[in-house]
C-alpha cells in the first residue's frame, strides 16, 4: 500500500504475529508495510489517516468495532489479536518481541526437526497459541521421547504433544473458517 511502511514485520499494526505466519515463512508475504506490492489494508489505512501509528494499541480508538467481529482466521489466525496487542501494550513491545523471537525459534525448530511435511499449519498455530511455557514443555518431552524414532513419528509424537498442550489450555488447533470454507 503506498505511503504506508513498517519497520517491526513480527508483529502487525492490528496483532498478528507475522514471525509465526507460514505465508511469510515461506518467503510468500513481506509482512504489513513490508514492501512492494503489499495488499491494499483497511487497517493501514486507518494508520496512516491516525497519523502512522505503529500498532492499533496506540490509537485513542482502540479497541474499535474492527476487534469486535474477529471470529474468522485469514492464513494465519486471529484468534488472539486483541490479547496480543494488550499484552504488547502492558508489558512493552521489547518485552513481547522477547517472547515472539522465543516462539519464531521453537516453530523453526518443529518445522526443521519435526515436519512430515504436513504439519506446517499446526505447529505455527501452536507457536501462536499455547503459552511459551507449553512450547517449551514440547521441546523437553520430543528430546526425551521422540530421539530415535523415524521422521514420520518423529512428526506424530510433535503433533500429539502440541494438541494436547492445547487440549489442556482449551485451544482447537484449526484455523477458523467461515462456514462453507474448507480449512485444515
Amino acid at each position: 500500500m503506498k505511503d504506508f511502511a513498517r519497520s517491526d514485520q513480527m508483529f502487525s499494526l492490528c496483532g498478528l504475529n507475522c514471525g509465526l505466519c507460514t505465508m511469510r515463512l515461506g518467503g510468500y508475504c513481506p509482512g504489513c508495510g513490508g514492501g512492494e506490492g503489499n495488499q491494499s489494508c483497511a487497517i493501514a489505512r486507518c494508520s496512516l489517516e491516525h497519523g502512522g501509528i505503529a500498532y492499533c494499541f496506540q490509537c485513542g480508538e482502540f479497541p474499535c468495532a474492527r476487534y469486535k467481529e474477529d471470529e474468522y482466521d485469514s492464513f494465519i489466525t486471529h484468534q488472539n489479536r486483541l490479547r496480543d496487542l494488550e499484552k504488547a501494550r502492558r508489558t512493552g513491545m521489547e518485552s513481547y518481541h522477547a517472547e515472539q523471537r522465543e516462539k519464531c525459534g521453537i516453530l523453526r525448530f518443529l518445522l526443521e526437526n519435526y515436519n512430515d511435511g504436513r504439519r506446517k499449519t499446526l505447529f505455527a498455530l501452536a507457536a501462536n497459541l499455547l503459552k511459551l511455557e507449553d512450547l517449551r514443555e514440547i521441546l523437553d518431552r520430543l528430546s526425551e521421547e521422540a530421539s530415535g524414532l523415524p521422521p514420520r513419528e518423529r512428526a506424530g509424537r510433535a503433533a500429539a504433544l502440541c494438541k494436547e498442550a492445547a487440549a489442556r489450555r482449551g485451544i482447537d488447533l484449526r484455523l477458523r473458517k467461515p462456514p462453507g470454507k474448507s480449512g485444515k
